[in-house]
């Protein structure tokens, strides 16, 4: 969605019936330890033709909230409201049966990963029909004709075929529309959207965007649940903030992002990366007085740009398809890493991006071209492995990297067993590691599973340099990550690579993130790089008519920076 403003005015007539209302919702859960208070005293109305947002981090007790007006907060969950009604019923205490009759009838959800939530079983056409036979909304004969007519309504192209196809046969972007189109075939009064798009392409996330403002201005009320402050910015039309289970502030969505009076959500705002934000540190502290954010600067880096440690030349990458032939992912692309430079690669899922990754790496041979990688002072010389471990990755989702039977200093220490560093001198060096990436020294024994997201991009990172690498690759690093535990894991890279003299090739599909650390930025699209150079020529001056596309389906966060 670009910056064009599509919410309704105060006075649009479709937003004045309320469709849900909470009054005093709290929600908890038994654990071993006692009771788990997730929601602490939450009260909202989200009326027709209006997008209410809930915002906070992981653990602030928004999805507890949003679940819980789907009567899928859980069969262990004790809750309990003062009112807590959707369409004008009371759903306190519901049977499953009764509850089964709302969903989808009253109430649509639309999850995060729409490849999970939809099955793989069922063709796309049998998944969004589910409801209109279950209710019985439709004549059998006359489904197909509403699946498609759903599937078109989201913008899905070719809807007949793609109604005959399965989930995993259909990209991200288009899954997710079959996930809305399934949610909203019935119309239903509200529509639950948490975190839908999250780990989505810039442009497949406008697309997605601009199909829940349409349903928005057909009067179905949505309630919407994000980390991402520039897409509420783009659509809400007010924000409720949680922390703790507990609304620190709400209000309409300009003014409370524009001017936000709680500590905790002027943190939030001022997590966010942009260009303005360069140089300085995103993380604000807690003892904030209530005045003007005054960010910390980062560290200086400095690049060398007369030492060059990588470089891909006319690197061609095909490869087979089912049925004979064979896709191109990587074309003919040539980029360069200088000592201590930060090199952003953007592009859409599929670009090519994620295998360039991989071929600088060593991980995937190139068909054609060549990869050249001057190692740092400790590798020269050194064995193949040594030489091998002088480029670390630091993966998008860390606890799929890890060995699930190791704890965190075995984790770490995983680079330094490779290169036969003694058990004495891997324990200490485990030890500075973490200390290194925040992390106290009792980290080591615990298991990767017991931390927060946050605090395993941290072991990711610590184990990336222990082998004390000249290049680390970062591929999509904090896009699952809350805004403010993403502010910490940036922070950290620009402290290590000033510290270290690290250079950095950060891959992801957020431009702002981007914007905010990379010195250069390399721009793919079908497996080619149509534009590079300065980020700040780049973004401010794009030459390339792609480049141009994917900044304006950028949301814009309407803050005064």
């Amino acid at each position: 969605m670009t910056a064009t403003d599509t919410r309704p005015t105060v006075t649009d007539p479709a937003a004045g019936d309320v469709v849900a209302r909470v009054e005093d919702l709290h929600v908890t859960f038994p654990t071993d330890t006692g009771d788990v208070h997730a929601v602490r005293g939450v009260s909202f109305e989200d009326r027709r033709g209006e997008v209410l947002a809930i915002v906070g981090e992981s653990g602030s007790g928004k999805s507890v909230t949003a679940r819980a007006l789907v009567g899928l907060a859980g069969h262990r969950a004790a809750l309990r409201a003062a009112r807590l009604e959707v369409a004008g019923e009371d759903v306190r205490h519901l049977s499953e049966r009764r509850w089964q009759s709302l969903r989808g009838r009253r109430v649509g959800l639309v999850l995060q990963d729409a490849l999970v939530s939809l099955d793989p079983l069922r063709t796309v056409g049998r998944e969004v029909g589910e409801v209109l036979r279950a209710h019985r909304l439709a004549a059998r004969r006359d489904i197909p004709g509403r699946v498609v007519e759903s599937l078109t309504a989201v913008g899905i192209p070719d809807a007949e075929v793609r109604a005959r196809q399965h989930p995993h046969e259909l990209s991200g972007g288009l899954r997710q529309r079959a996930l809305i189109a399934s949610a909203l075939t019935a119309a239903p009064d509200l529509l639950v959207a948490d975190e839908p798009t999250t780990a989505l392409d810039v442009t497949v996330q406008a697309q997605v965007l601009q199909v829940l403002a349409t349903r928005r201005e057909a009067g179905t009320a949505l309630l919407l649940i994000s980390h991402d402050l520039a897409v509420v910015s783009s659509i809400a039309d007010r924000v409720l903030v949680m922390r703790h289970g507990e609304v620190v502030e709400a209000g309409p969505t300009r003014e409370l992002l524009r001017a936000p009076q709680h500590p905790y959500t002027r943190r939030l705002v001022a997590a966010v990366p942009s260009a303005s934000s360069r140089g300085r540190r995103l993380s604000i502290t807690e003892h904030d007085d209530g005045g003007a954010l005054d960010r910390a600067p980062l560290p200086t880096r400095r690049v060398d740009t007369g030492t060059e440690l990588l470089r891909a030349g006319h690197v061609t990458k095909h490869f087979p398809l089912p049925g004979g032939g064979r896709r191109t992912a990587v074309d003919d692309v040539s980029v360069h890493l200088h000592r201590g430079e930060t090199l952003g690669i953007v592009g859409e899922s599929g670009s090519g991006k994620s295998t360039l990754a991989r071929i600088l790496l060593g991980l995937l041979p190139a068909d054609s071209g060549t990869v050249t990688a001057r190692p740092a002072p400790a590798a020269e010389g050194g064995s193949a492995a040594r030489r091998r471990l002088d480029l670390q990755l630091v993966a998008q989702d860390p606890l799929g990297s890890f060995d699930p039977r190791y704890t965190v200093g075995e984790v770490v220490a995983e680079p330094l067993r490779t290169l036969r560093v003694p058990r004495a001198a891997r324990a200490r060096r485990v030890t500075e590691l973490l200390d290194q990436v925040g992390l106290p020294g009792t980290a080591a024994a615990r298991h990767p599973r017991e931390l927060s997201g946050g605090q395993r991009q941290r072991v990711a990172i610590a184990r990336a340099l222990a082998p004390e690498p000249s290049v680390l690759v970062a591929d999509e690093p904090v896009s699952a990550l809350d805004v403010s535990v993403q502010a910490q894991v940036l922070d950290l890279l620009a402290e290590l690579q000033a510290e270290l003299g690290t250079s950095l090739v950060l891959i992801s599909h957020d431009l702002g993130v981007v914007h905010h650390l990379a010195d250069r930025v390399a721009v793919m699209r079908a497996g080619r790089v149509v534009e590079d150079g300065d980020v700040d020529r780049v973004f401010h001056d794009p030459q390339h008519p792609y480049t141009a596309a994917l900044l304006a389906a950028l949301p814009d966060l309407v803050v005064n920076r």
